[in-house]
């Protein structure tokens, strides 16, 4: 296991041949944004790229497979993409756990076991990199390329608002503009329009929220028996994870979501420096400064228990 620069990883790419692209489970935009460009573009260079997805694609980001089919080859060089620790591949982790050529990511708290590692936490999203990594290999970045780069850099900044948005960050997405992406729809869909389920989710959600360490924690809640009541399935679980911390005086926004698996997805956003990727080691997980996860096993007031007495140690 190596660590690798940018240029190395371009070589690398250019090498080689046979590729599959790994996504993190729980799909978002930036790990499905991020593996489709590069697939597309390794594509364009006459390769074969196929994009294996961990878990169901949300519907709305359907767009970015509309030209989008498998190809049947046999894979000799795998990639993961926006994938920061093995245990986050899910069901693909069996299957290549012990094969990854190739890790590109932008998680600091990166735990990934692969033959190279191409980690830049200074970048918003992993499509940041992705982006610039393209350029390096001289790829032509087509409409549908540009429309995967704009929905990972989007979505991970939430739409340019959170704090991880830097100079480039804009750079690049007025780069992918001037190449002809989607933007407006791009950013209608994925930040303006909602289901009905999602509507009554959202209302449902607000109705669990509770507060501790004097108003700077916030925690909110989704169970099996919640979803099903509603008939809600990913994508209106999509964006939960930033209504707590939208509350003023909140620091730390906990967003618990109830799995079949027995465990709770969990979902931090912090403000104010509050480092959610250190309260989310302590269980296991990690990410960025303000906004990580983690997975804990456990009934809704167990769990919720573990992370009430992290936080007040934090807060």
């Amino acid at each position: 296991m190596r660590m690798i620069t940018l240029t190395e990883a371009a070589t690398l790419l250019n090498e080689n041949d046979n590729f599959h692209i790994l996504t993190h489970r729980y799909p978002d935009g930036d790990t499905l944004g991020s593996a489709f460009a590069l697939c597309y573009a390794l594509r364009t260079l006459g390769k074969n790229a196929n994009v294996k997805v961990c878990g169901k694609i949300p519907s709305k980001f359907s767009y970015l497979t509309e030209n989008y089919c498998e190809q049947d080859f046999v894979c000799d060089f795998v990639v993961s993409v926006d994938v920061a620790a093995l245990s986050l591949l899910g069901e693909l982790e069996e299957e290549y756990k012990e094969r990854i050529n190739l890790c590109i990511d932008h998680h600091g708290s990166n735990s990934m076991v692969a033959d190279n590692i191409c980690v830049d936490a200074s970048c918003a999203a992993a499509a940041e990199i992705i982006y610039v990594l393209l350029k390096a290999m001289k790829v032509e970045i087509t409409r549908d390329i540009a429309n995967c780069i704009y929905t990972g850099i989007s979505t991970d900044t939430g739409c340019f608002c959170y704090t991880n948005t830097t100079a480039q960050t804009h750079h690049i997405a007025a780069e992918i503009i001037d190449l002809g992406c989607d933007f407006a729809l791009i950013n209608r869909i994925n930040f303006e329009t909602k289901t009905r389920a999602k509507l009554k989710m959202e209302r449902m959600v607000y109705d669990t929220m509770e507060f501790y360490c004097g108003g700077k924690c916030a925690i909110i809640y989704t169970t099996l028996a919640m979803q099903k009541a509603l008939g809600a399935g990913d994508d209106e679980m999509e964006g939960l994870a930033s209504i707590p911390r939208q509350i003023e005086g909140v620091k730390m926004g906990i967003t618990m979501r109830e799995k079949e698996d027995g465990t709770f997805k969990v979902s931090v956003r912090t403000n104010d420096g509050v480092n959610a990727s250190d309260f989310c080691a302590h269980f296991g997980g990690g990410g960025h400064v303000a906004a990580s996860g983690c997975s804990i096993k456990g009934d809704l007031a167990t769990v919720k228990y573990l992370l009430i007495k992290e936080a007040e140690k934090l807060l």
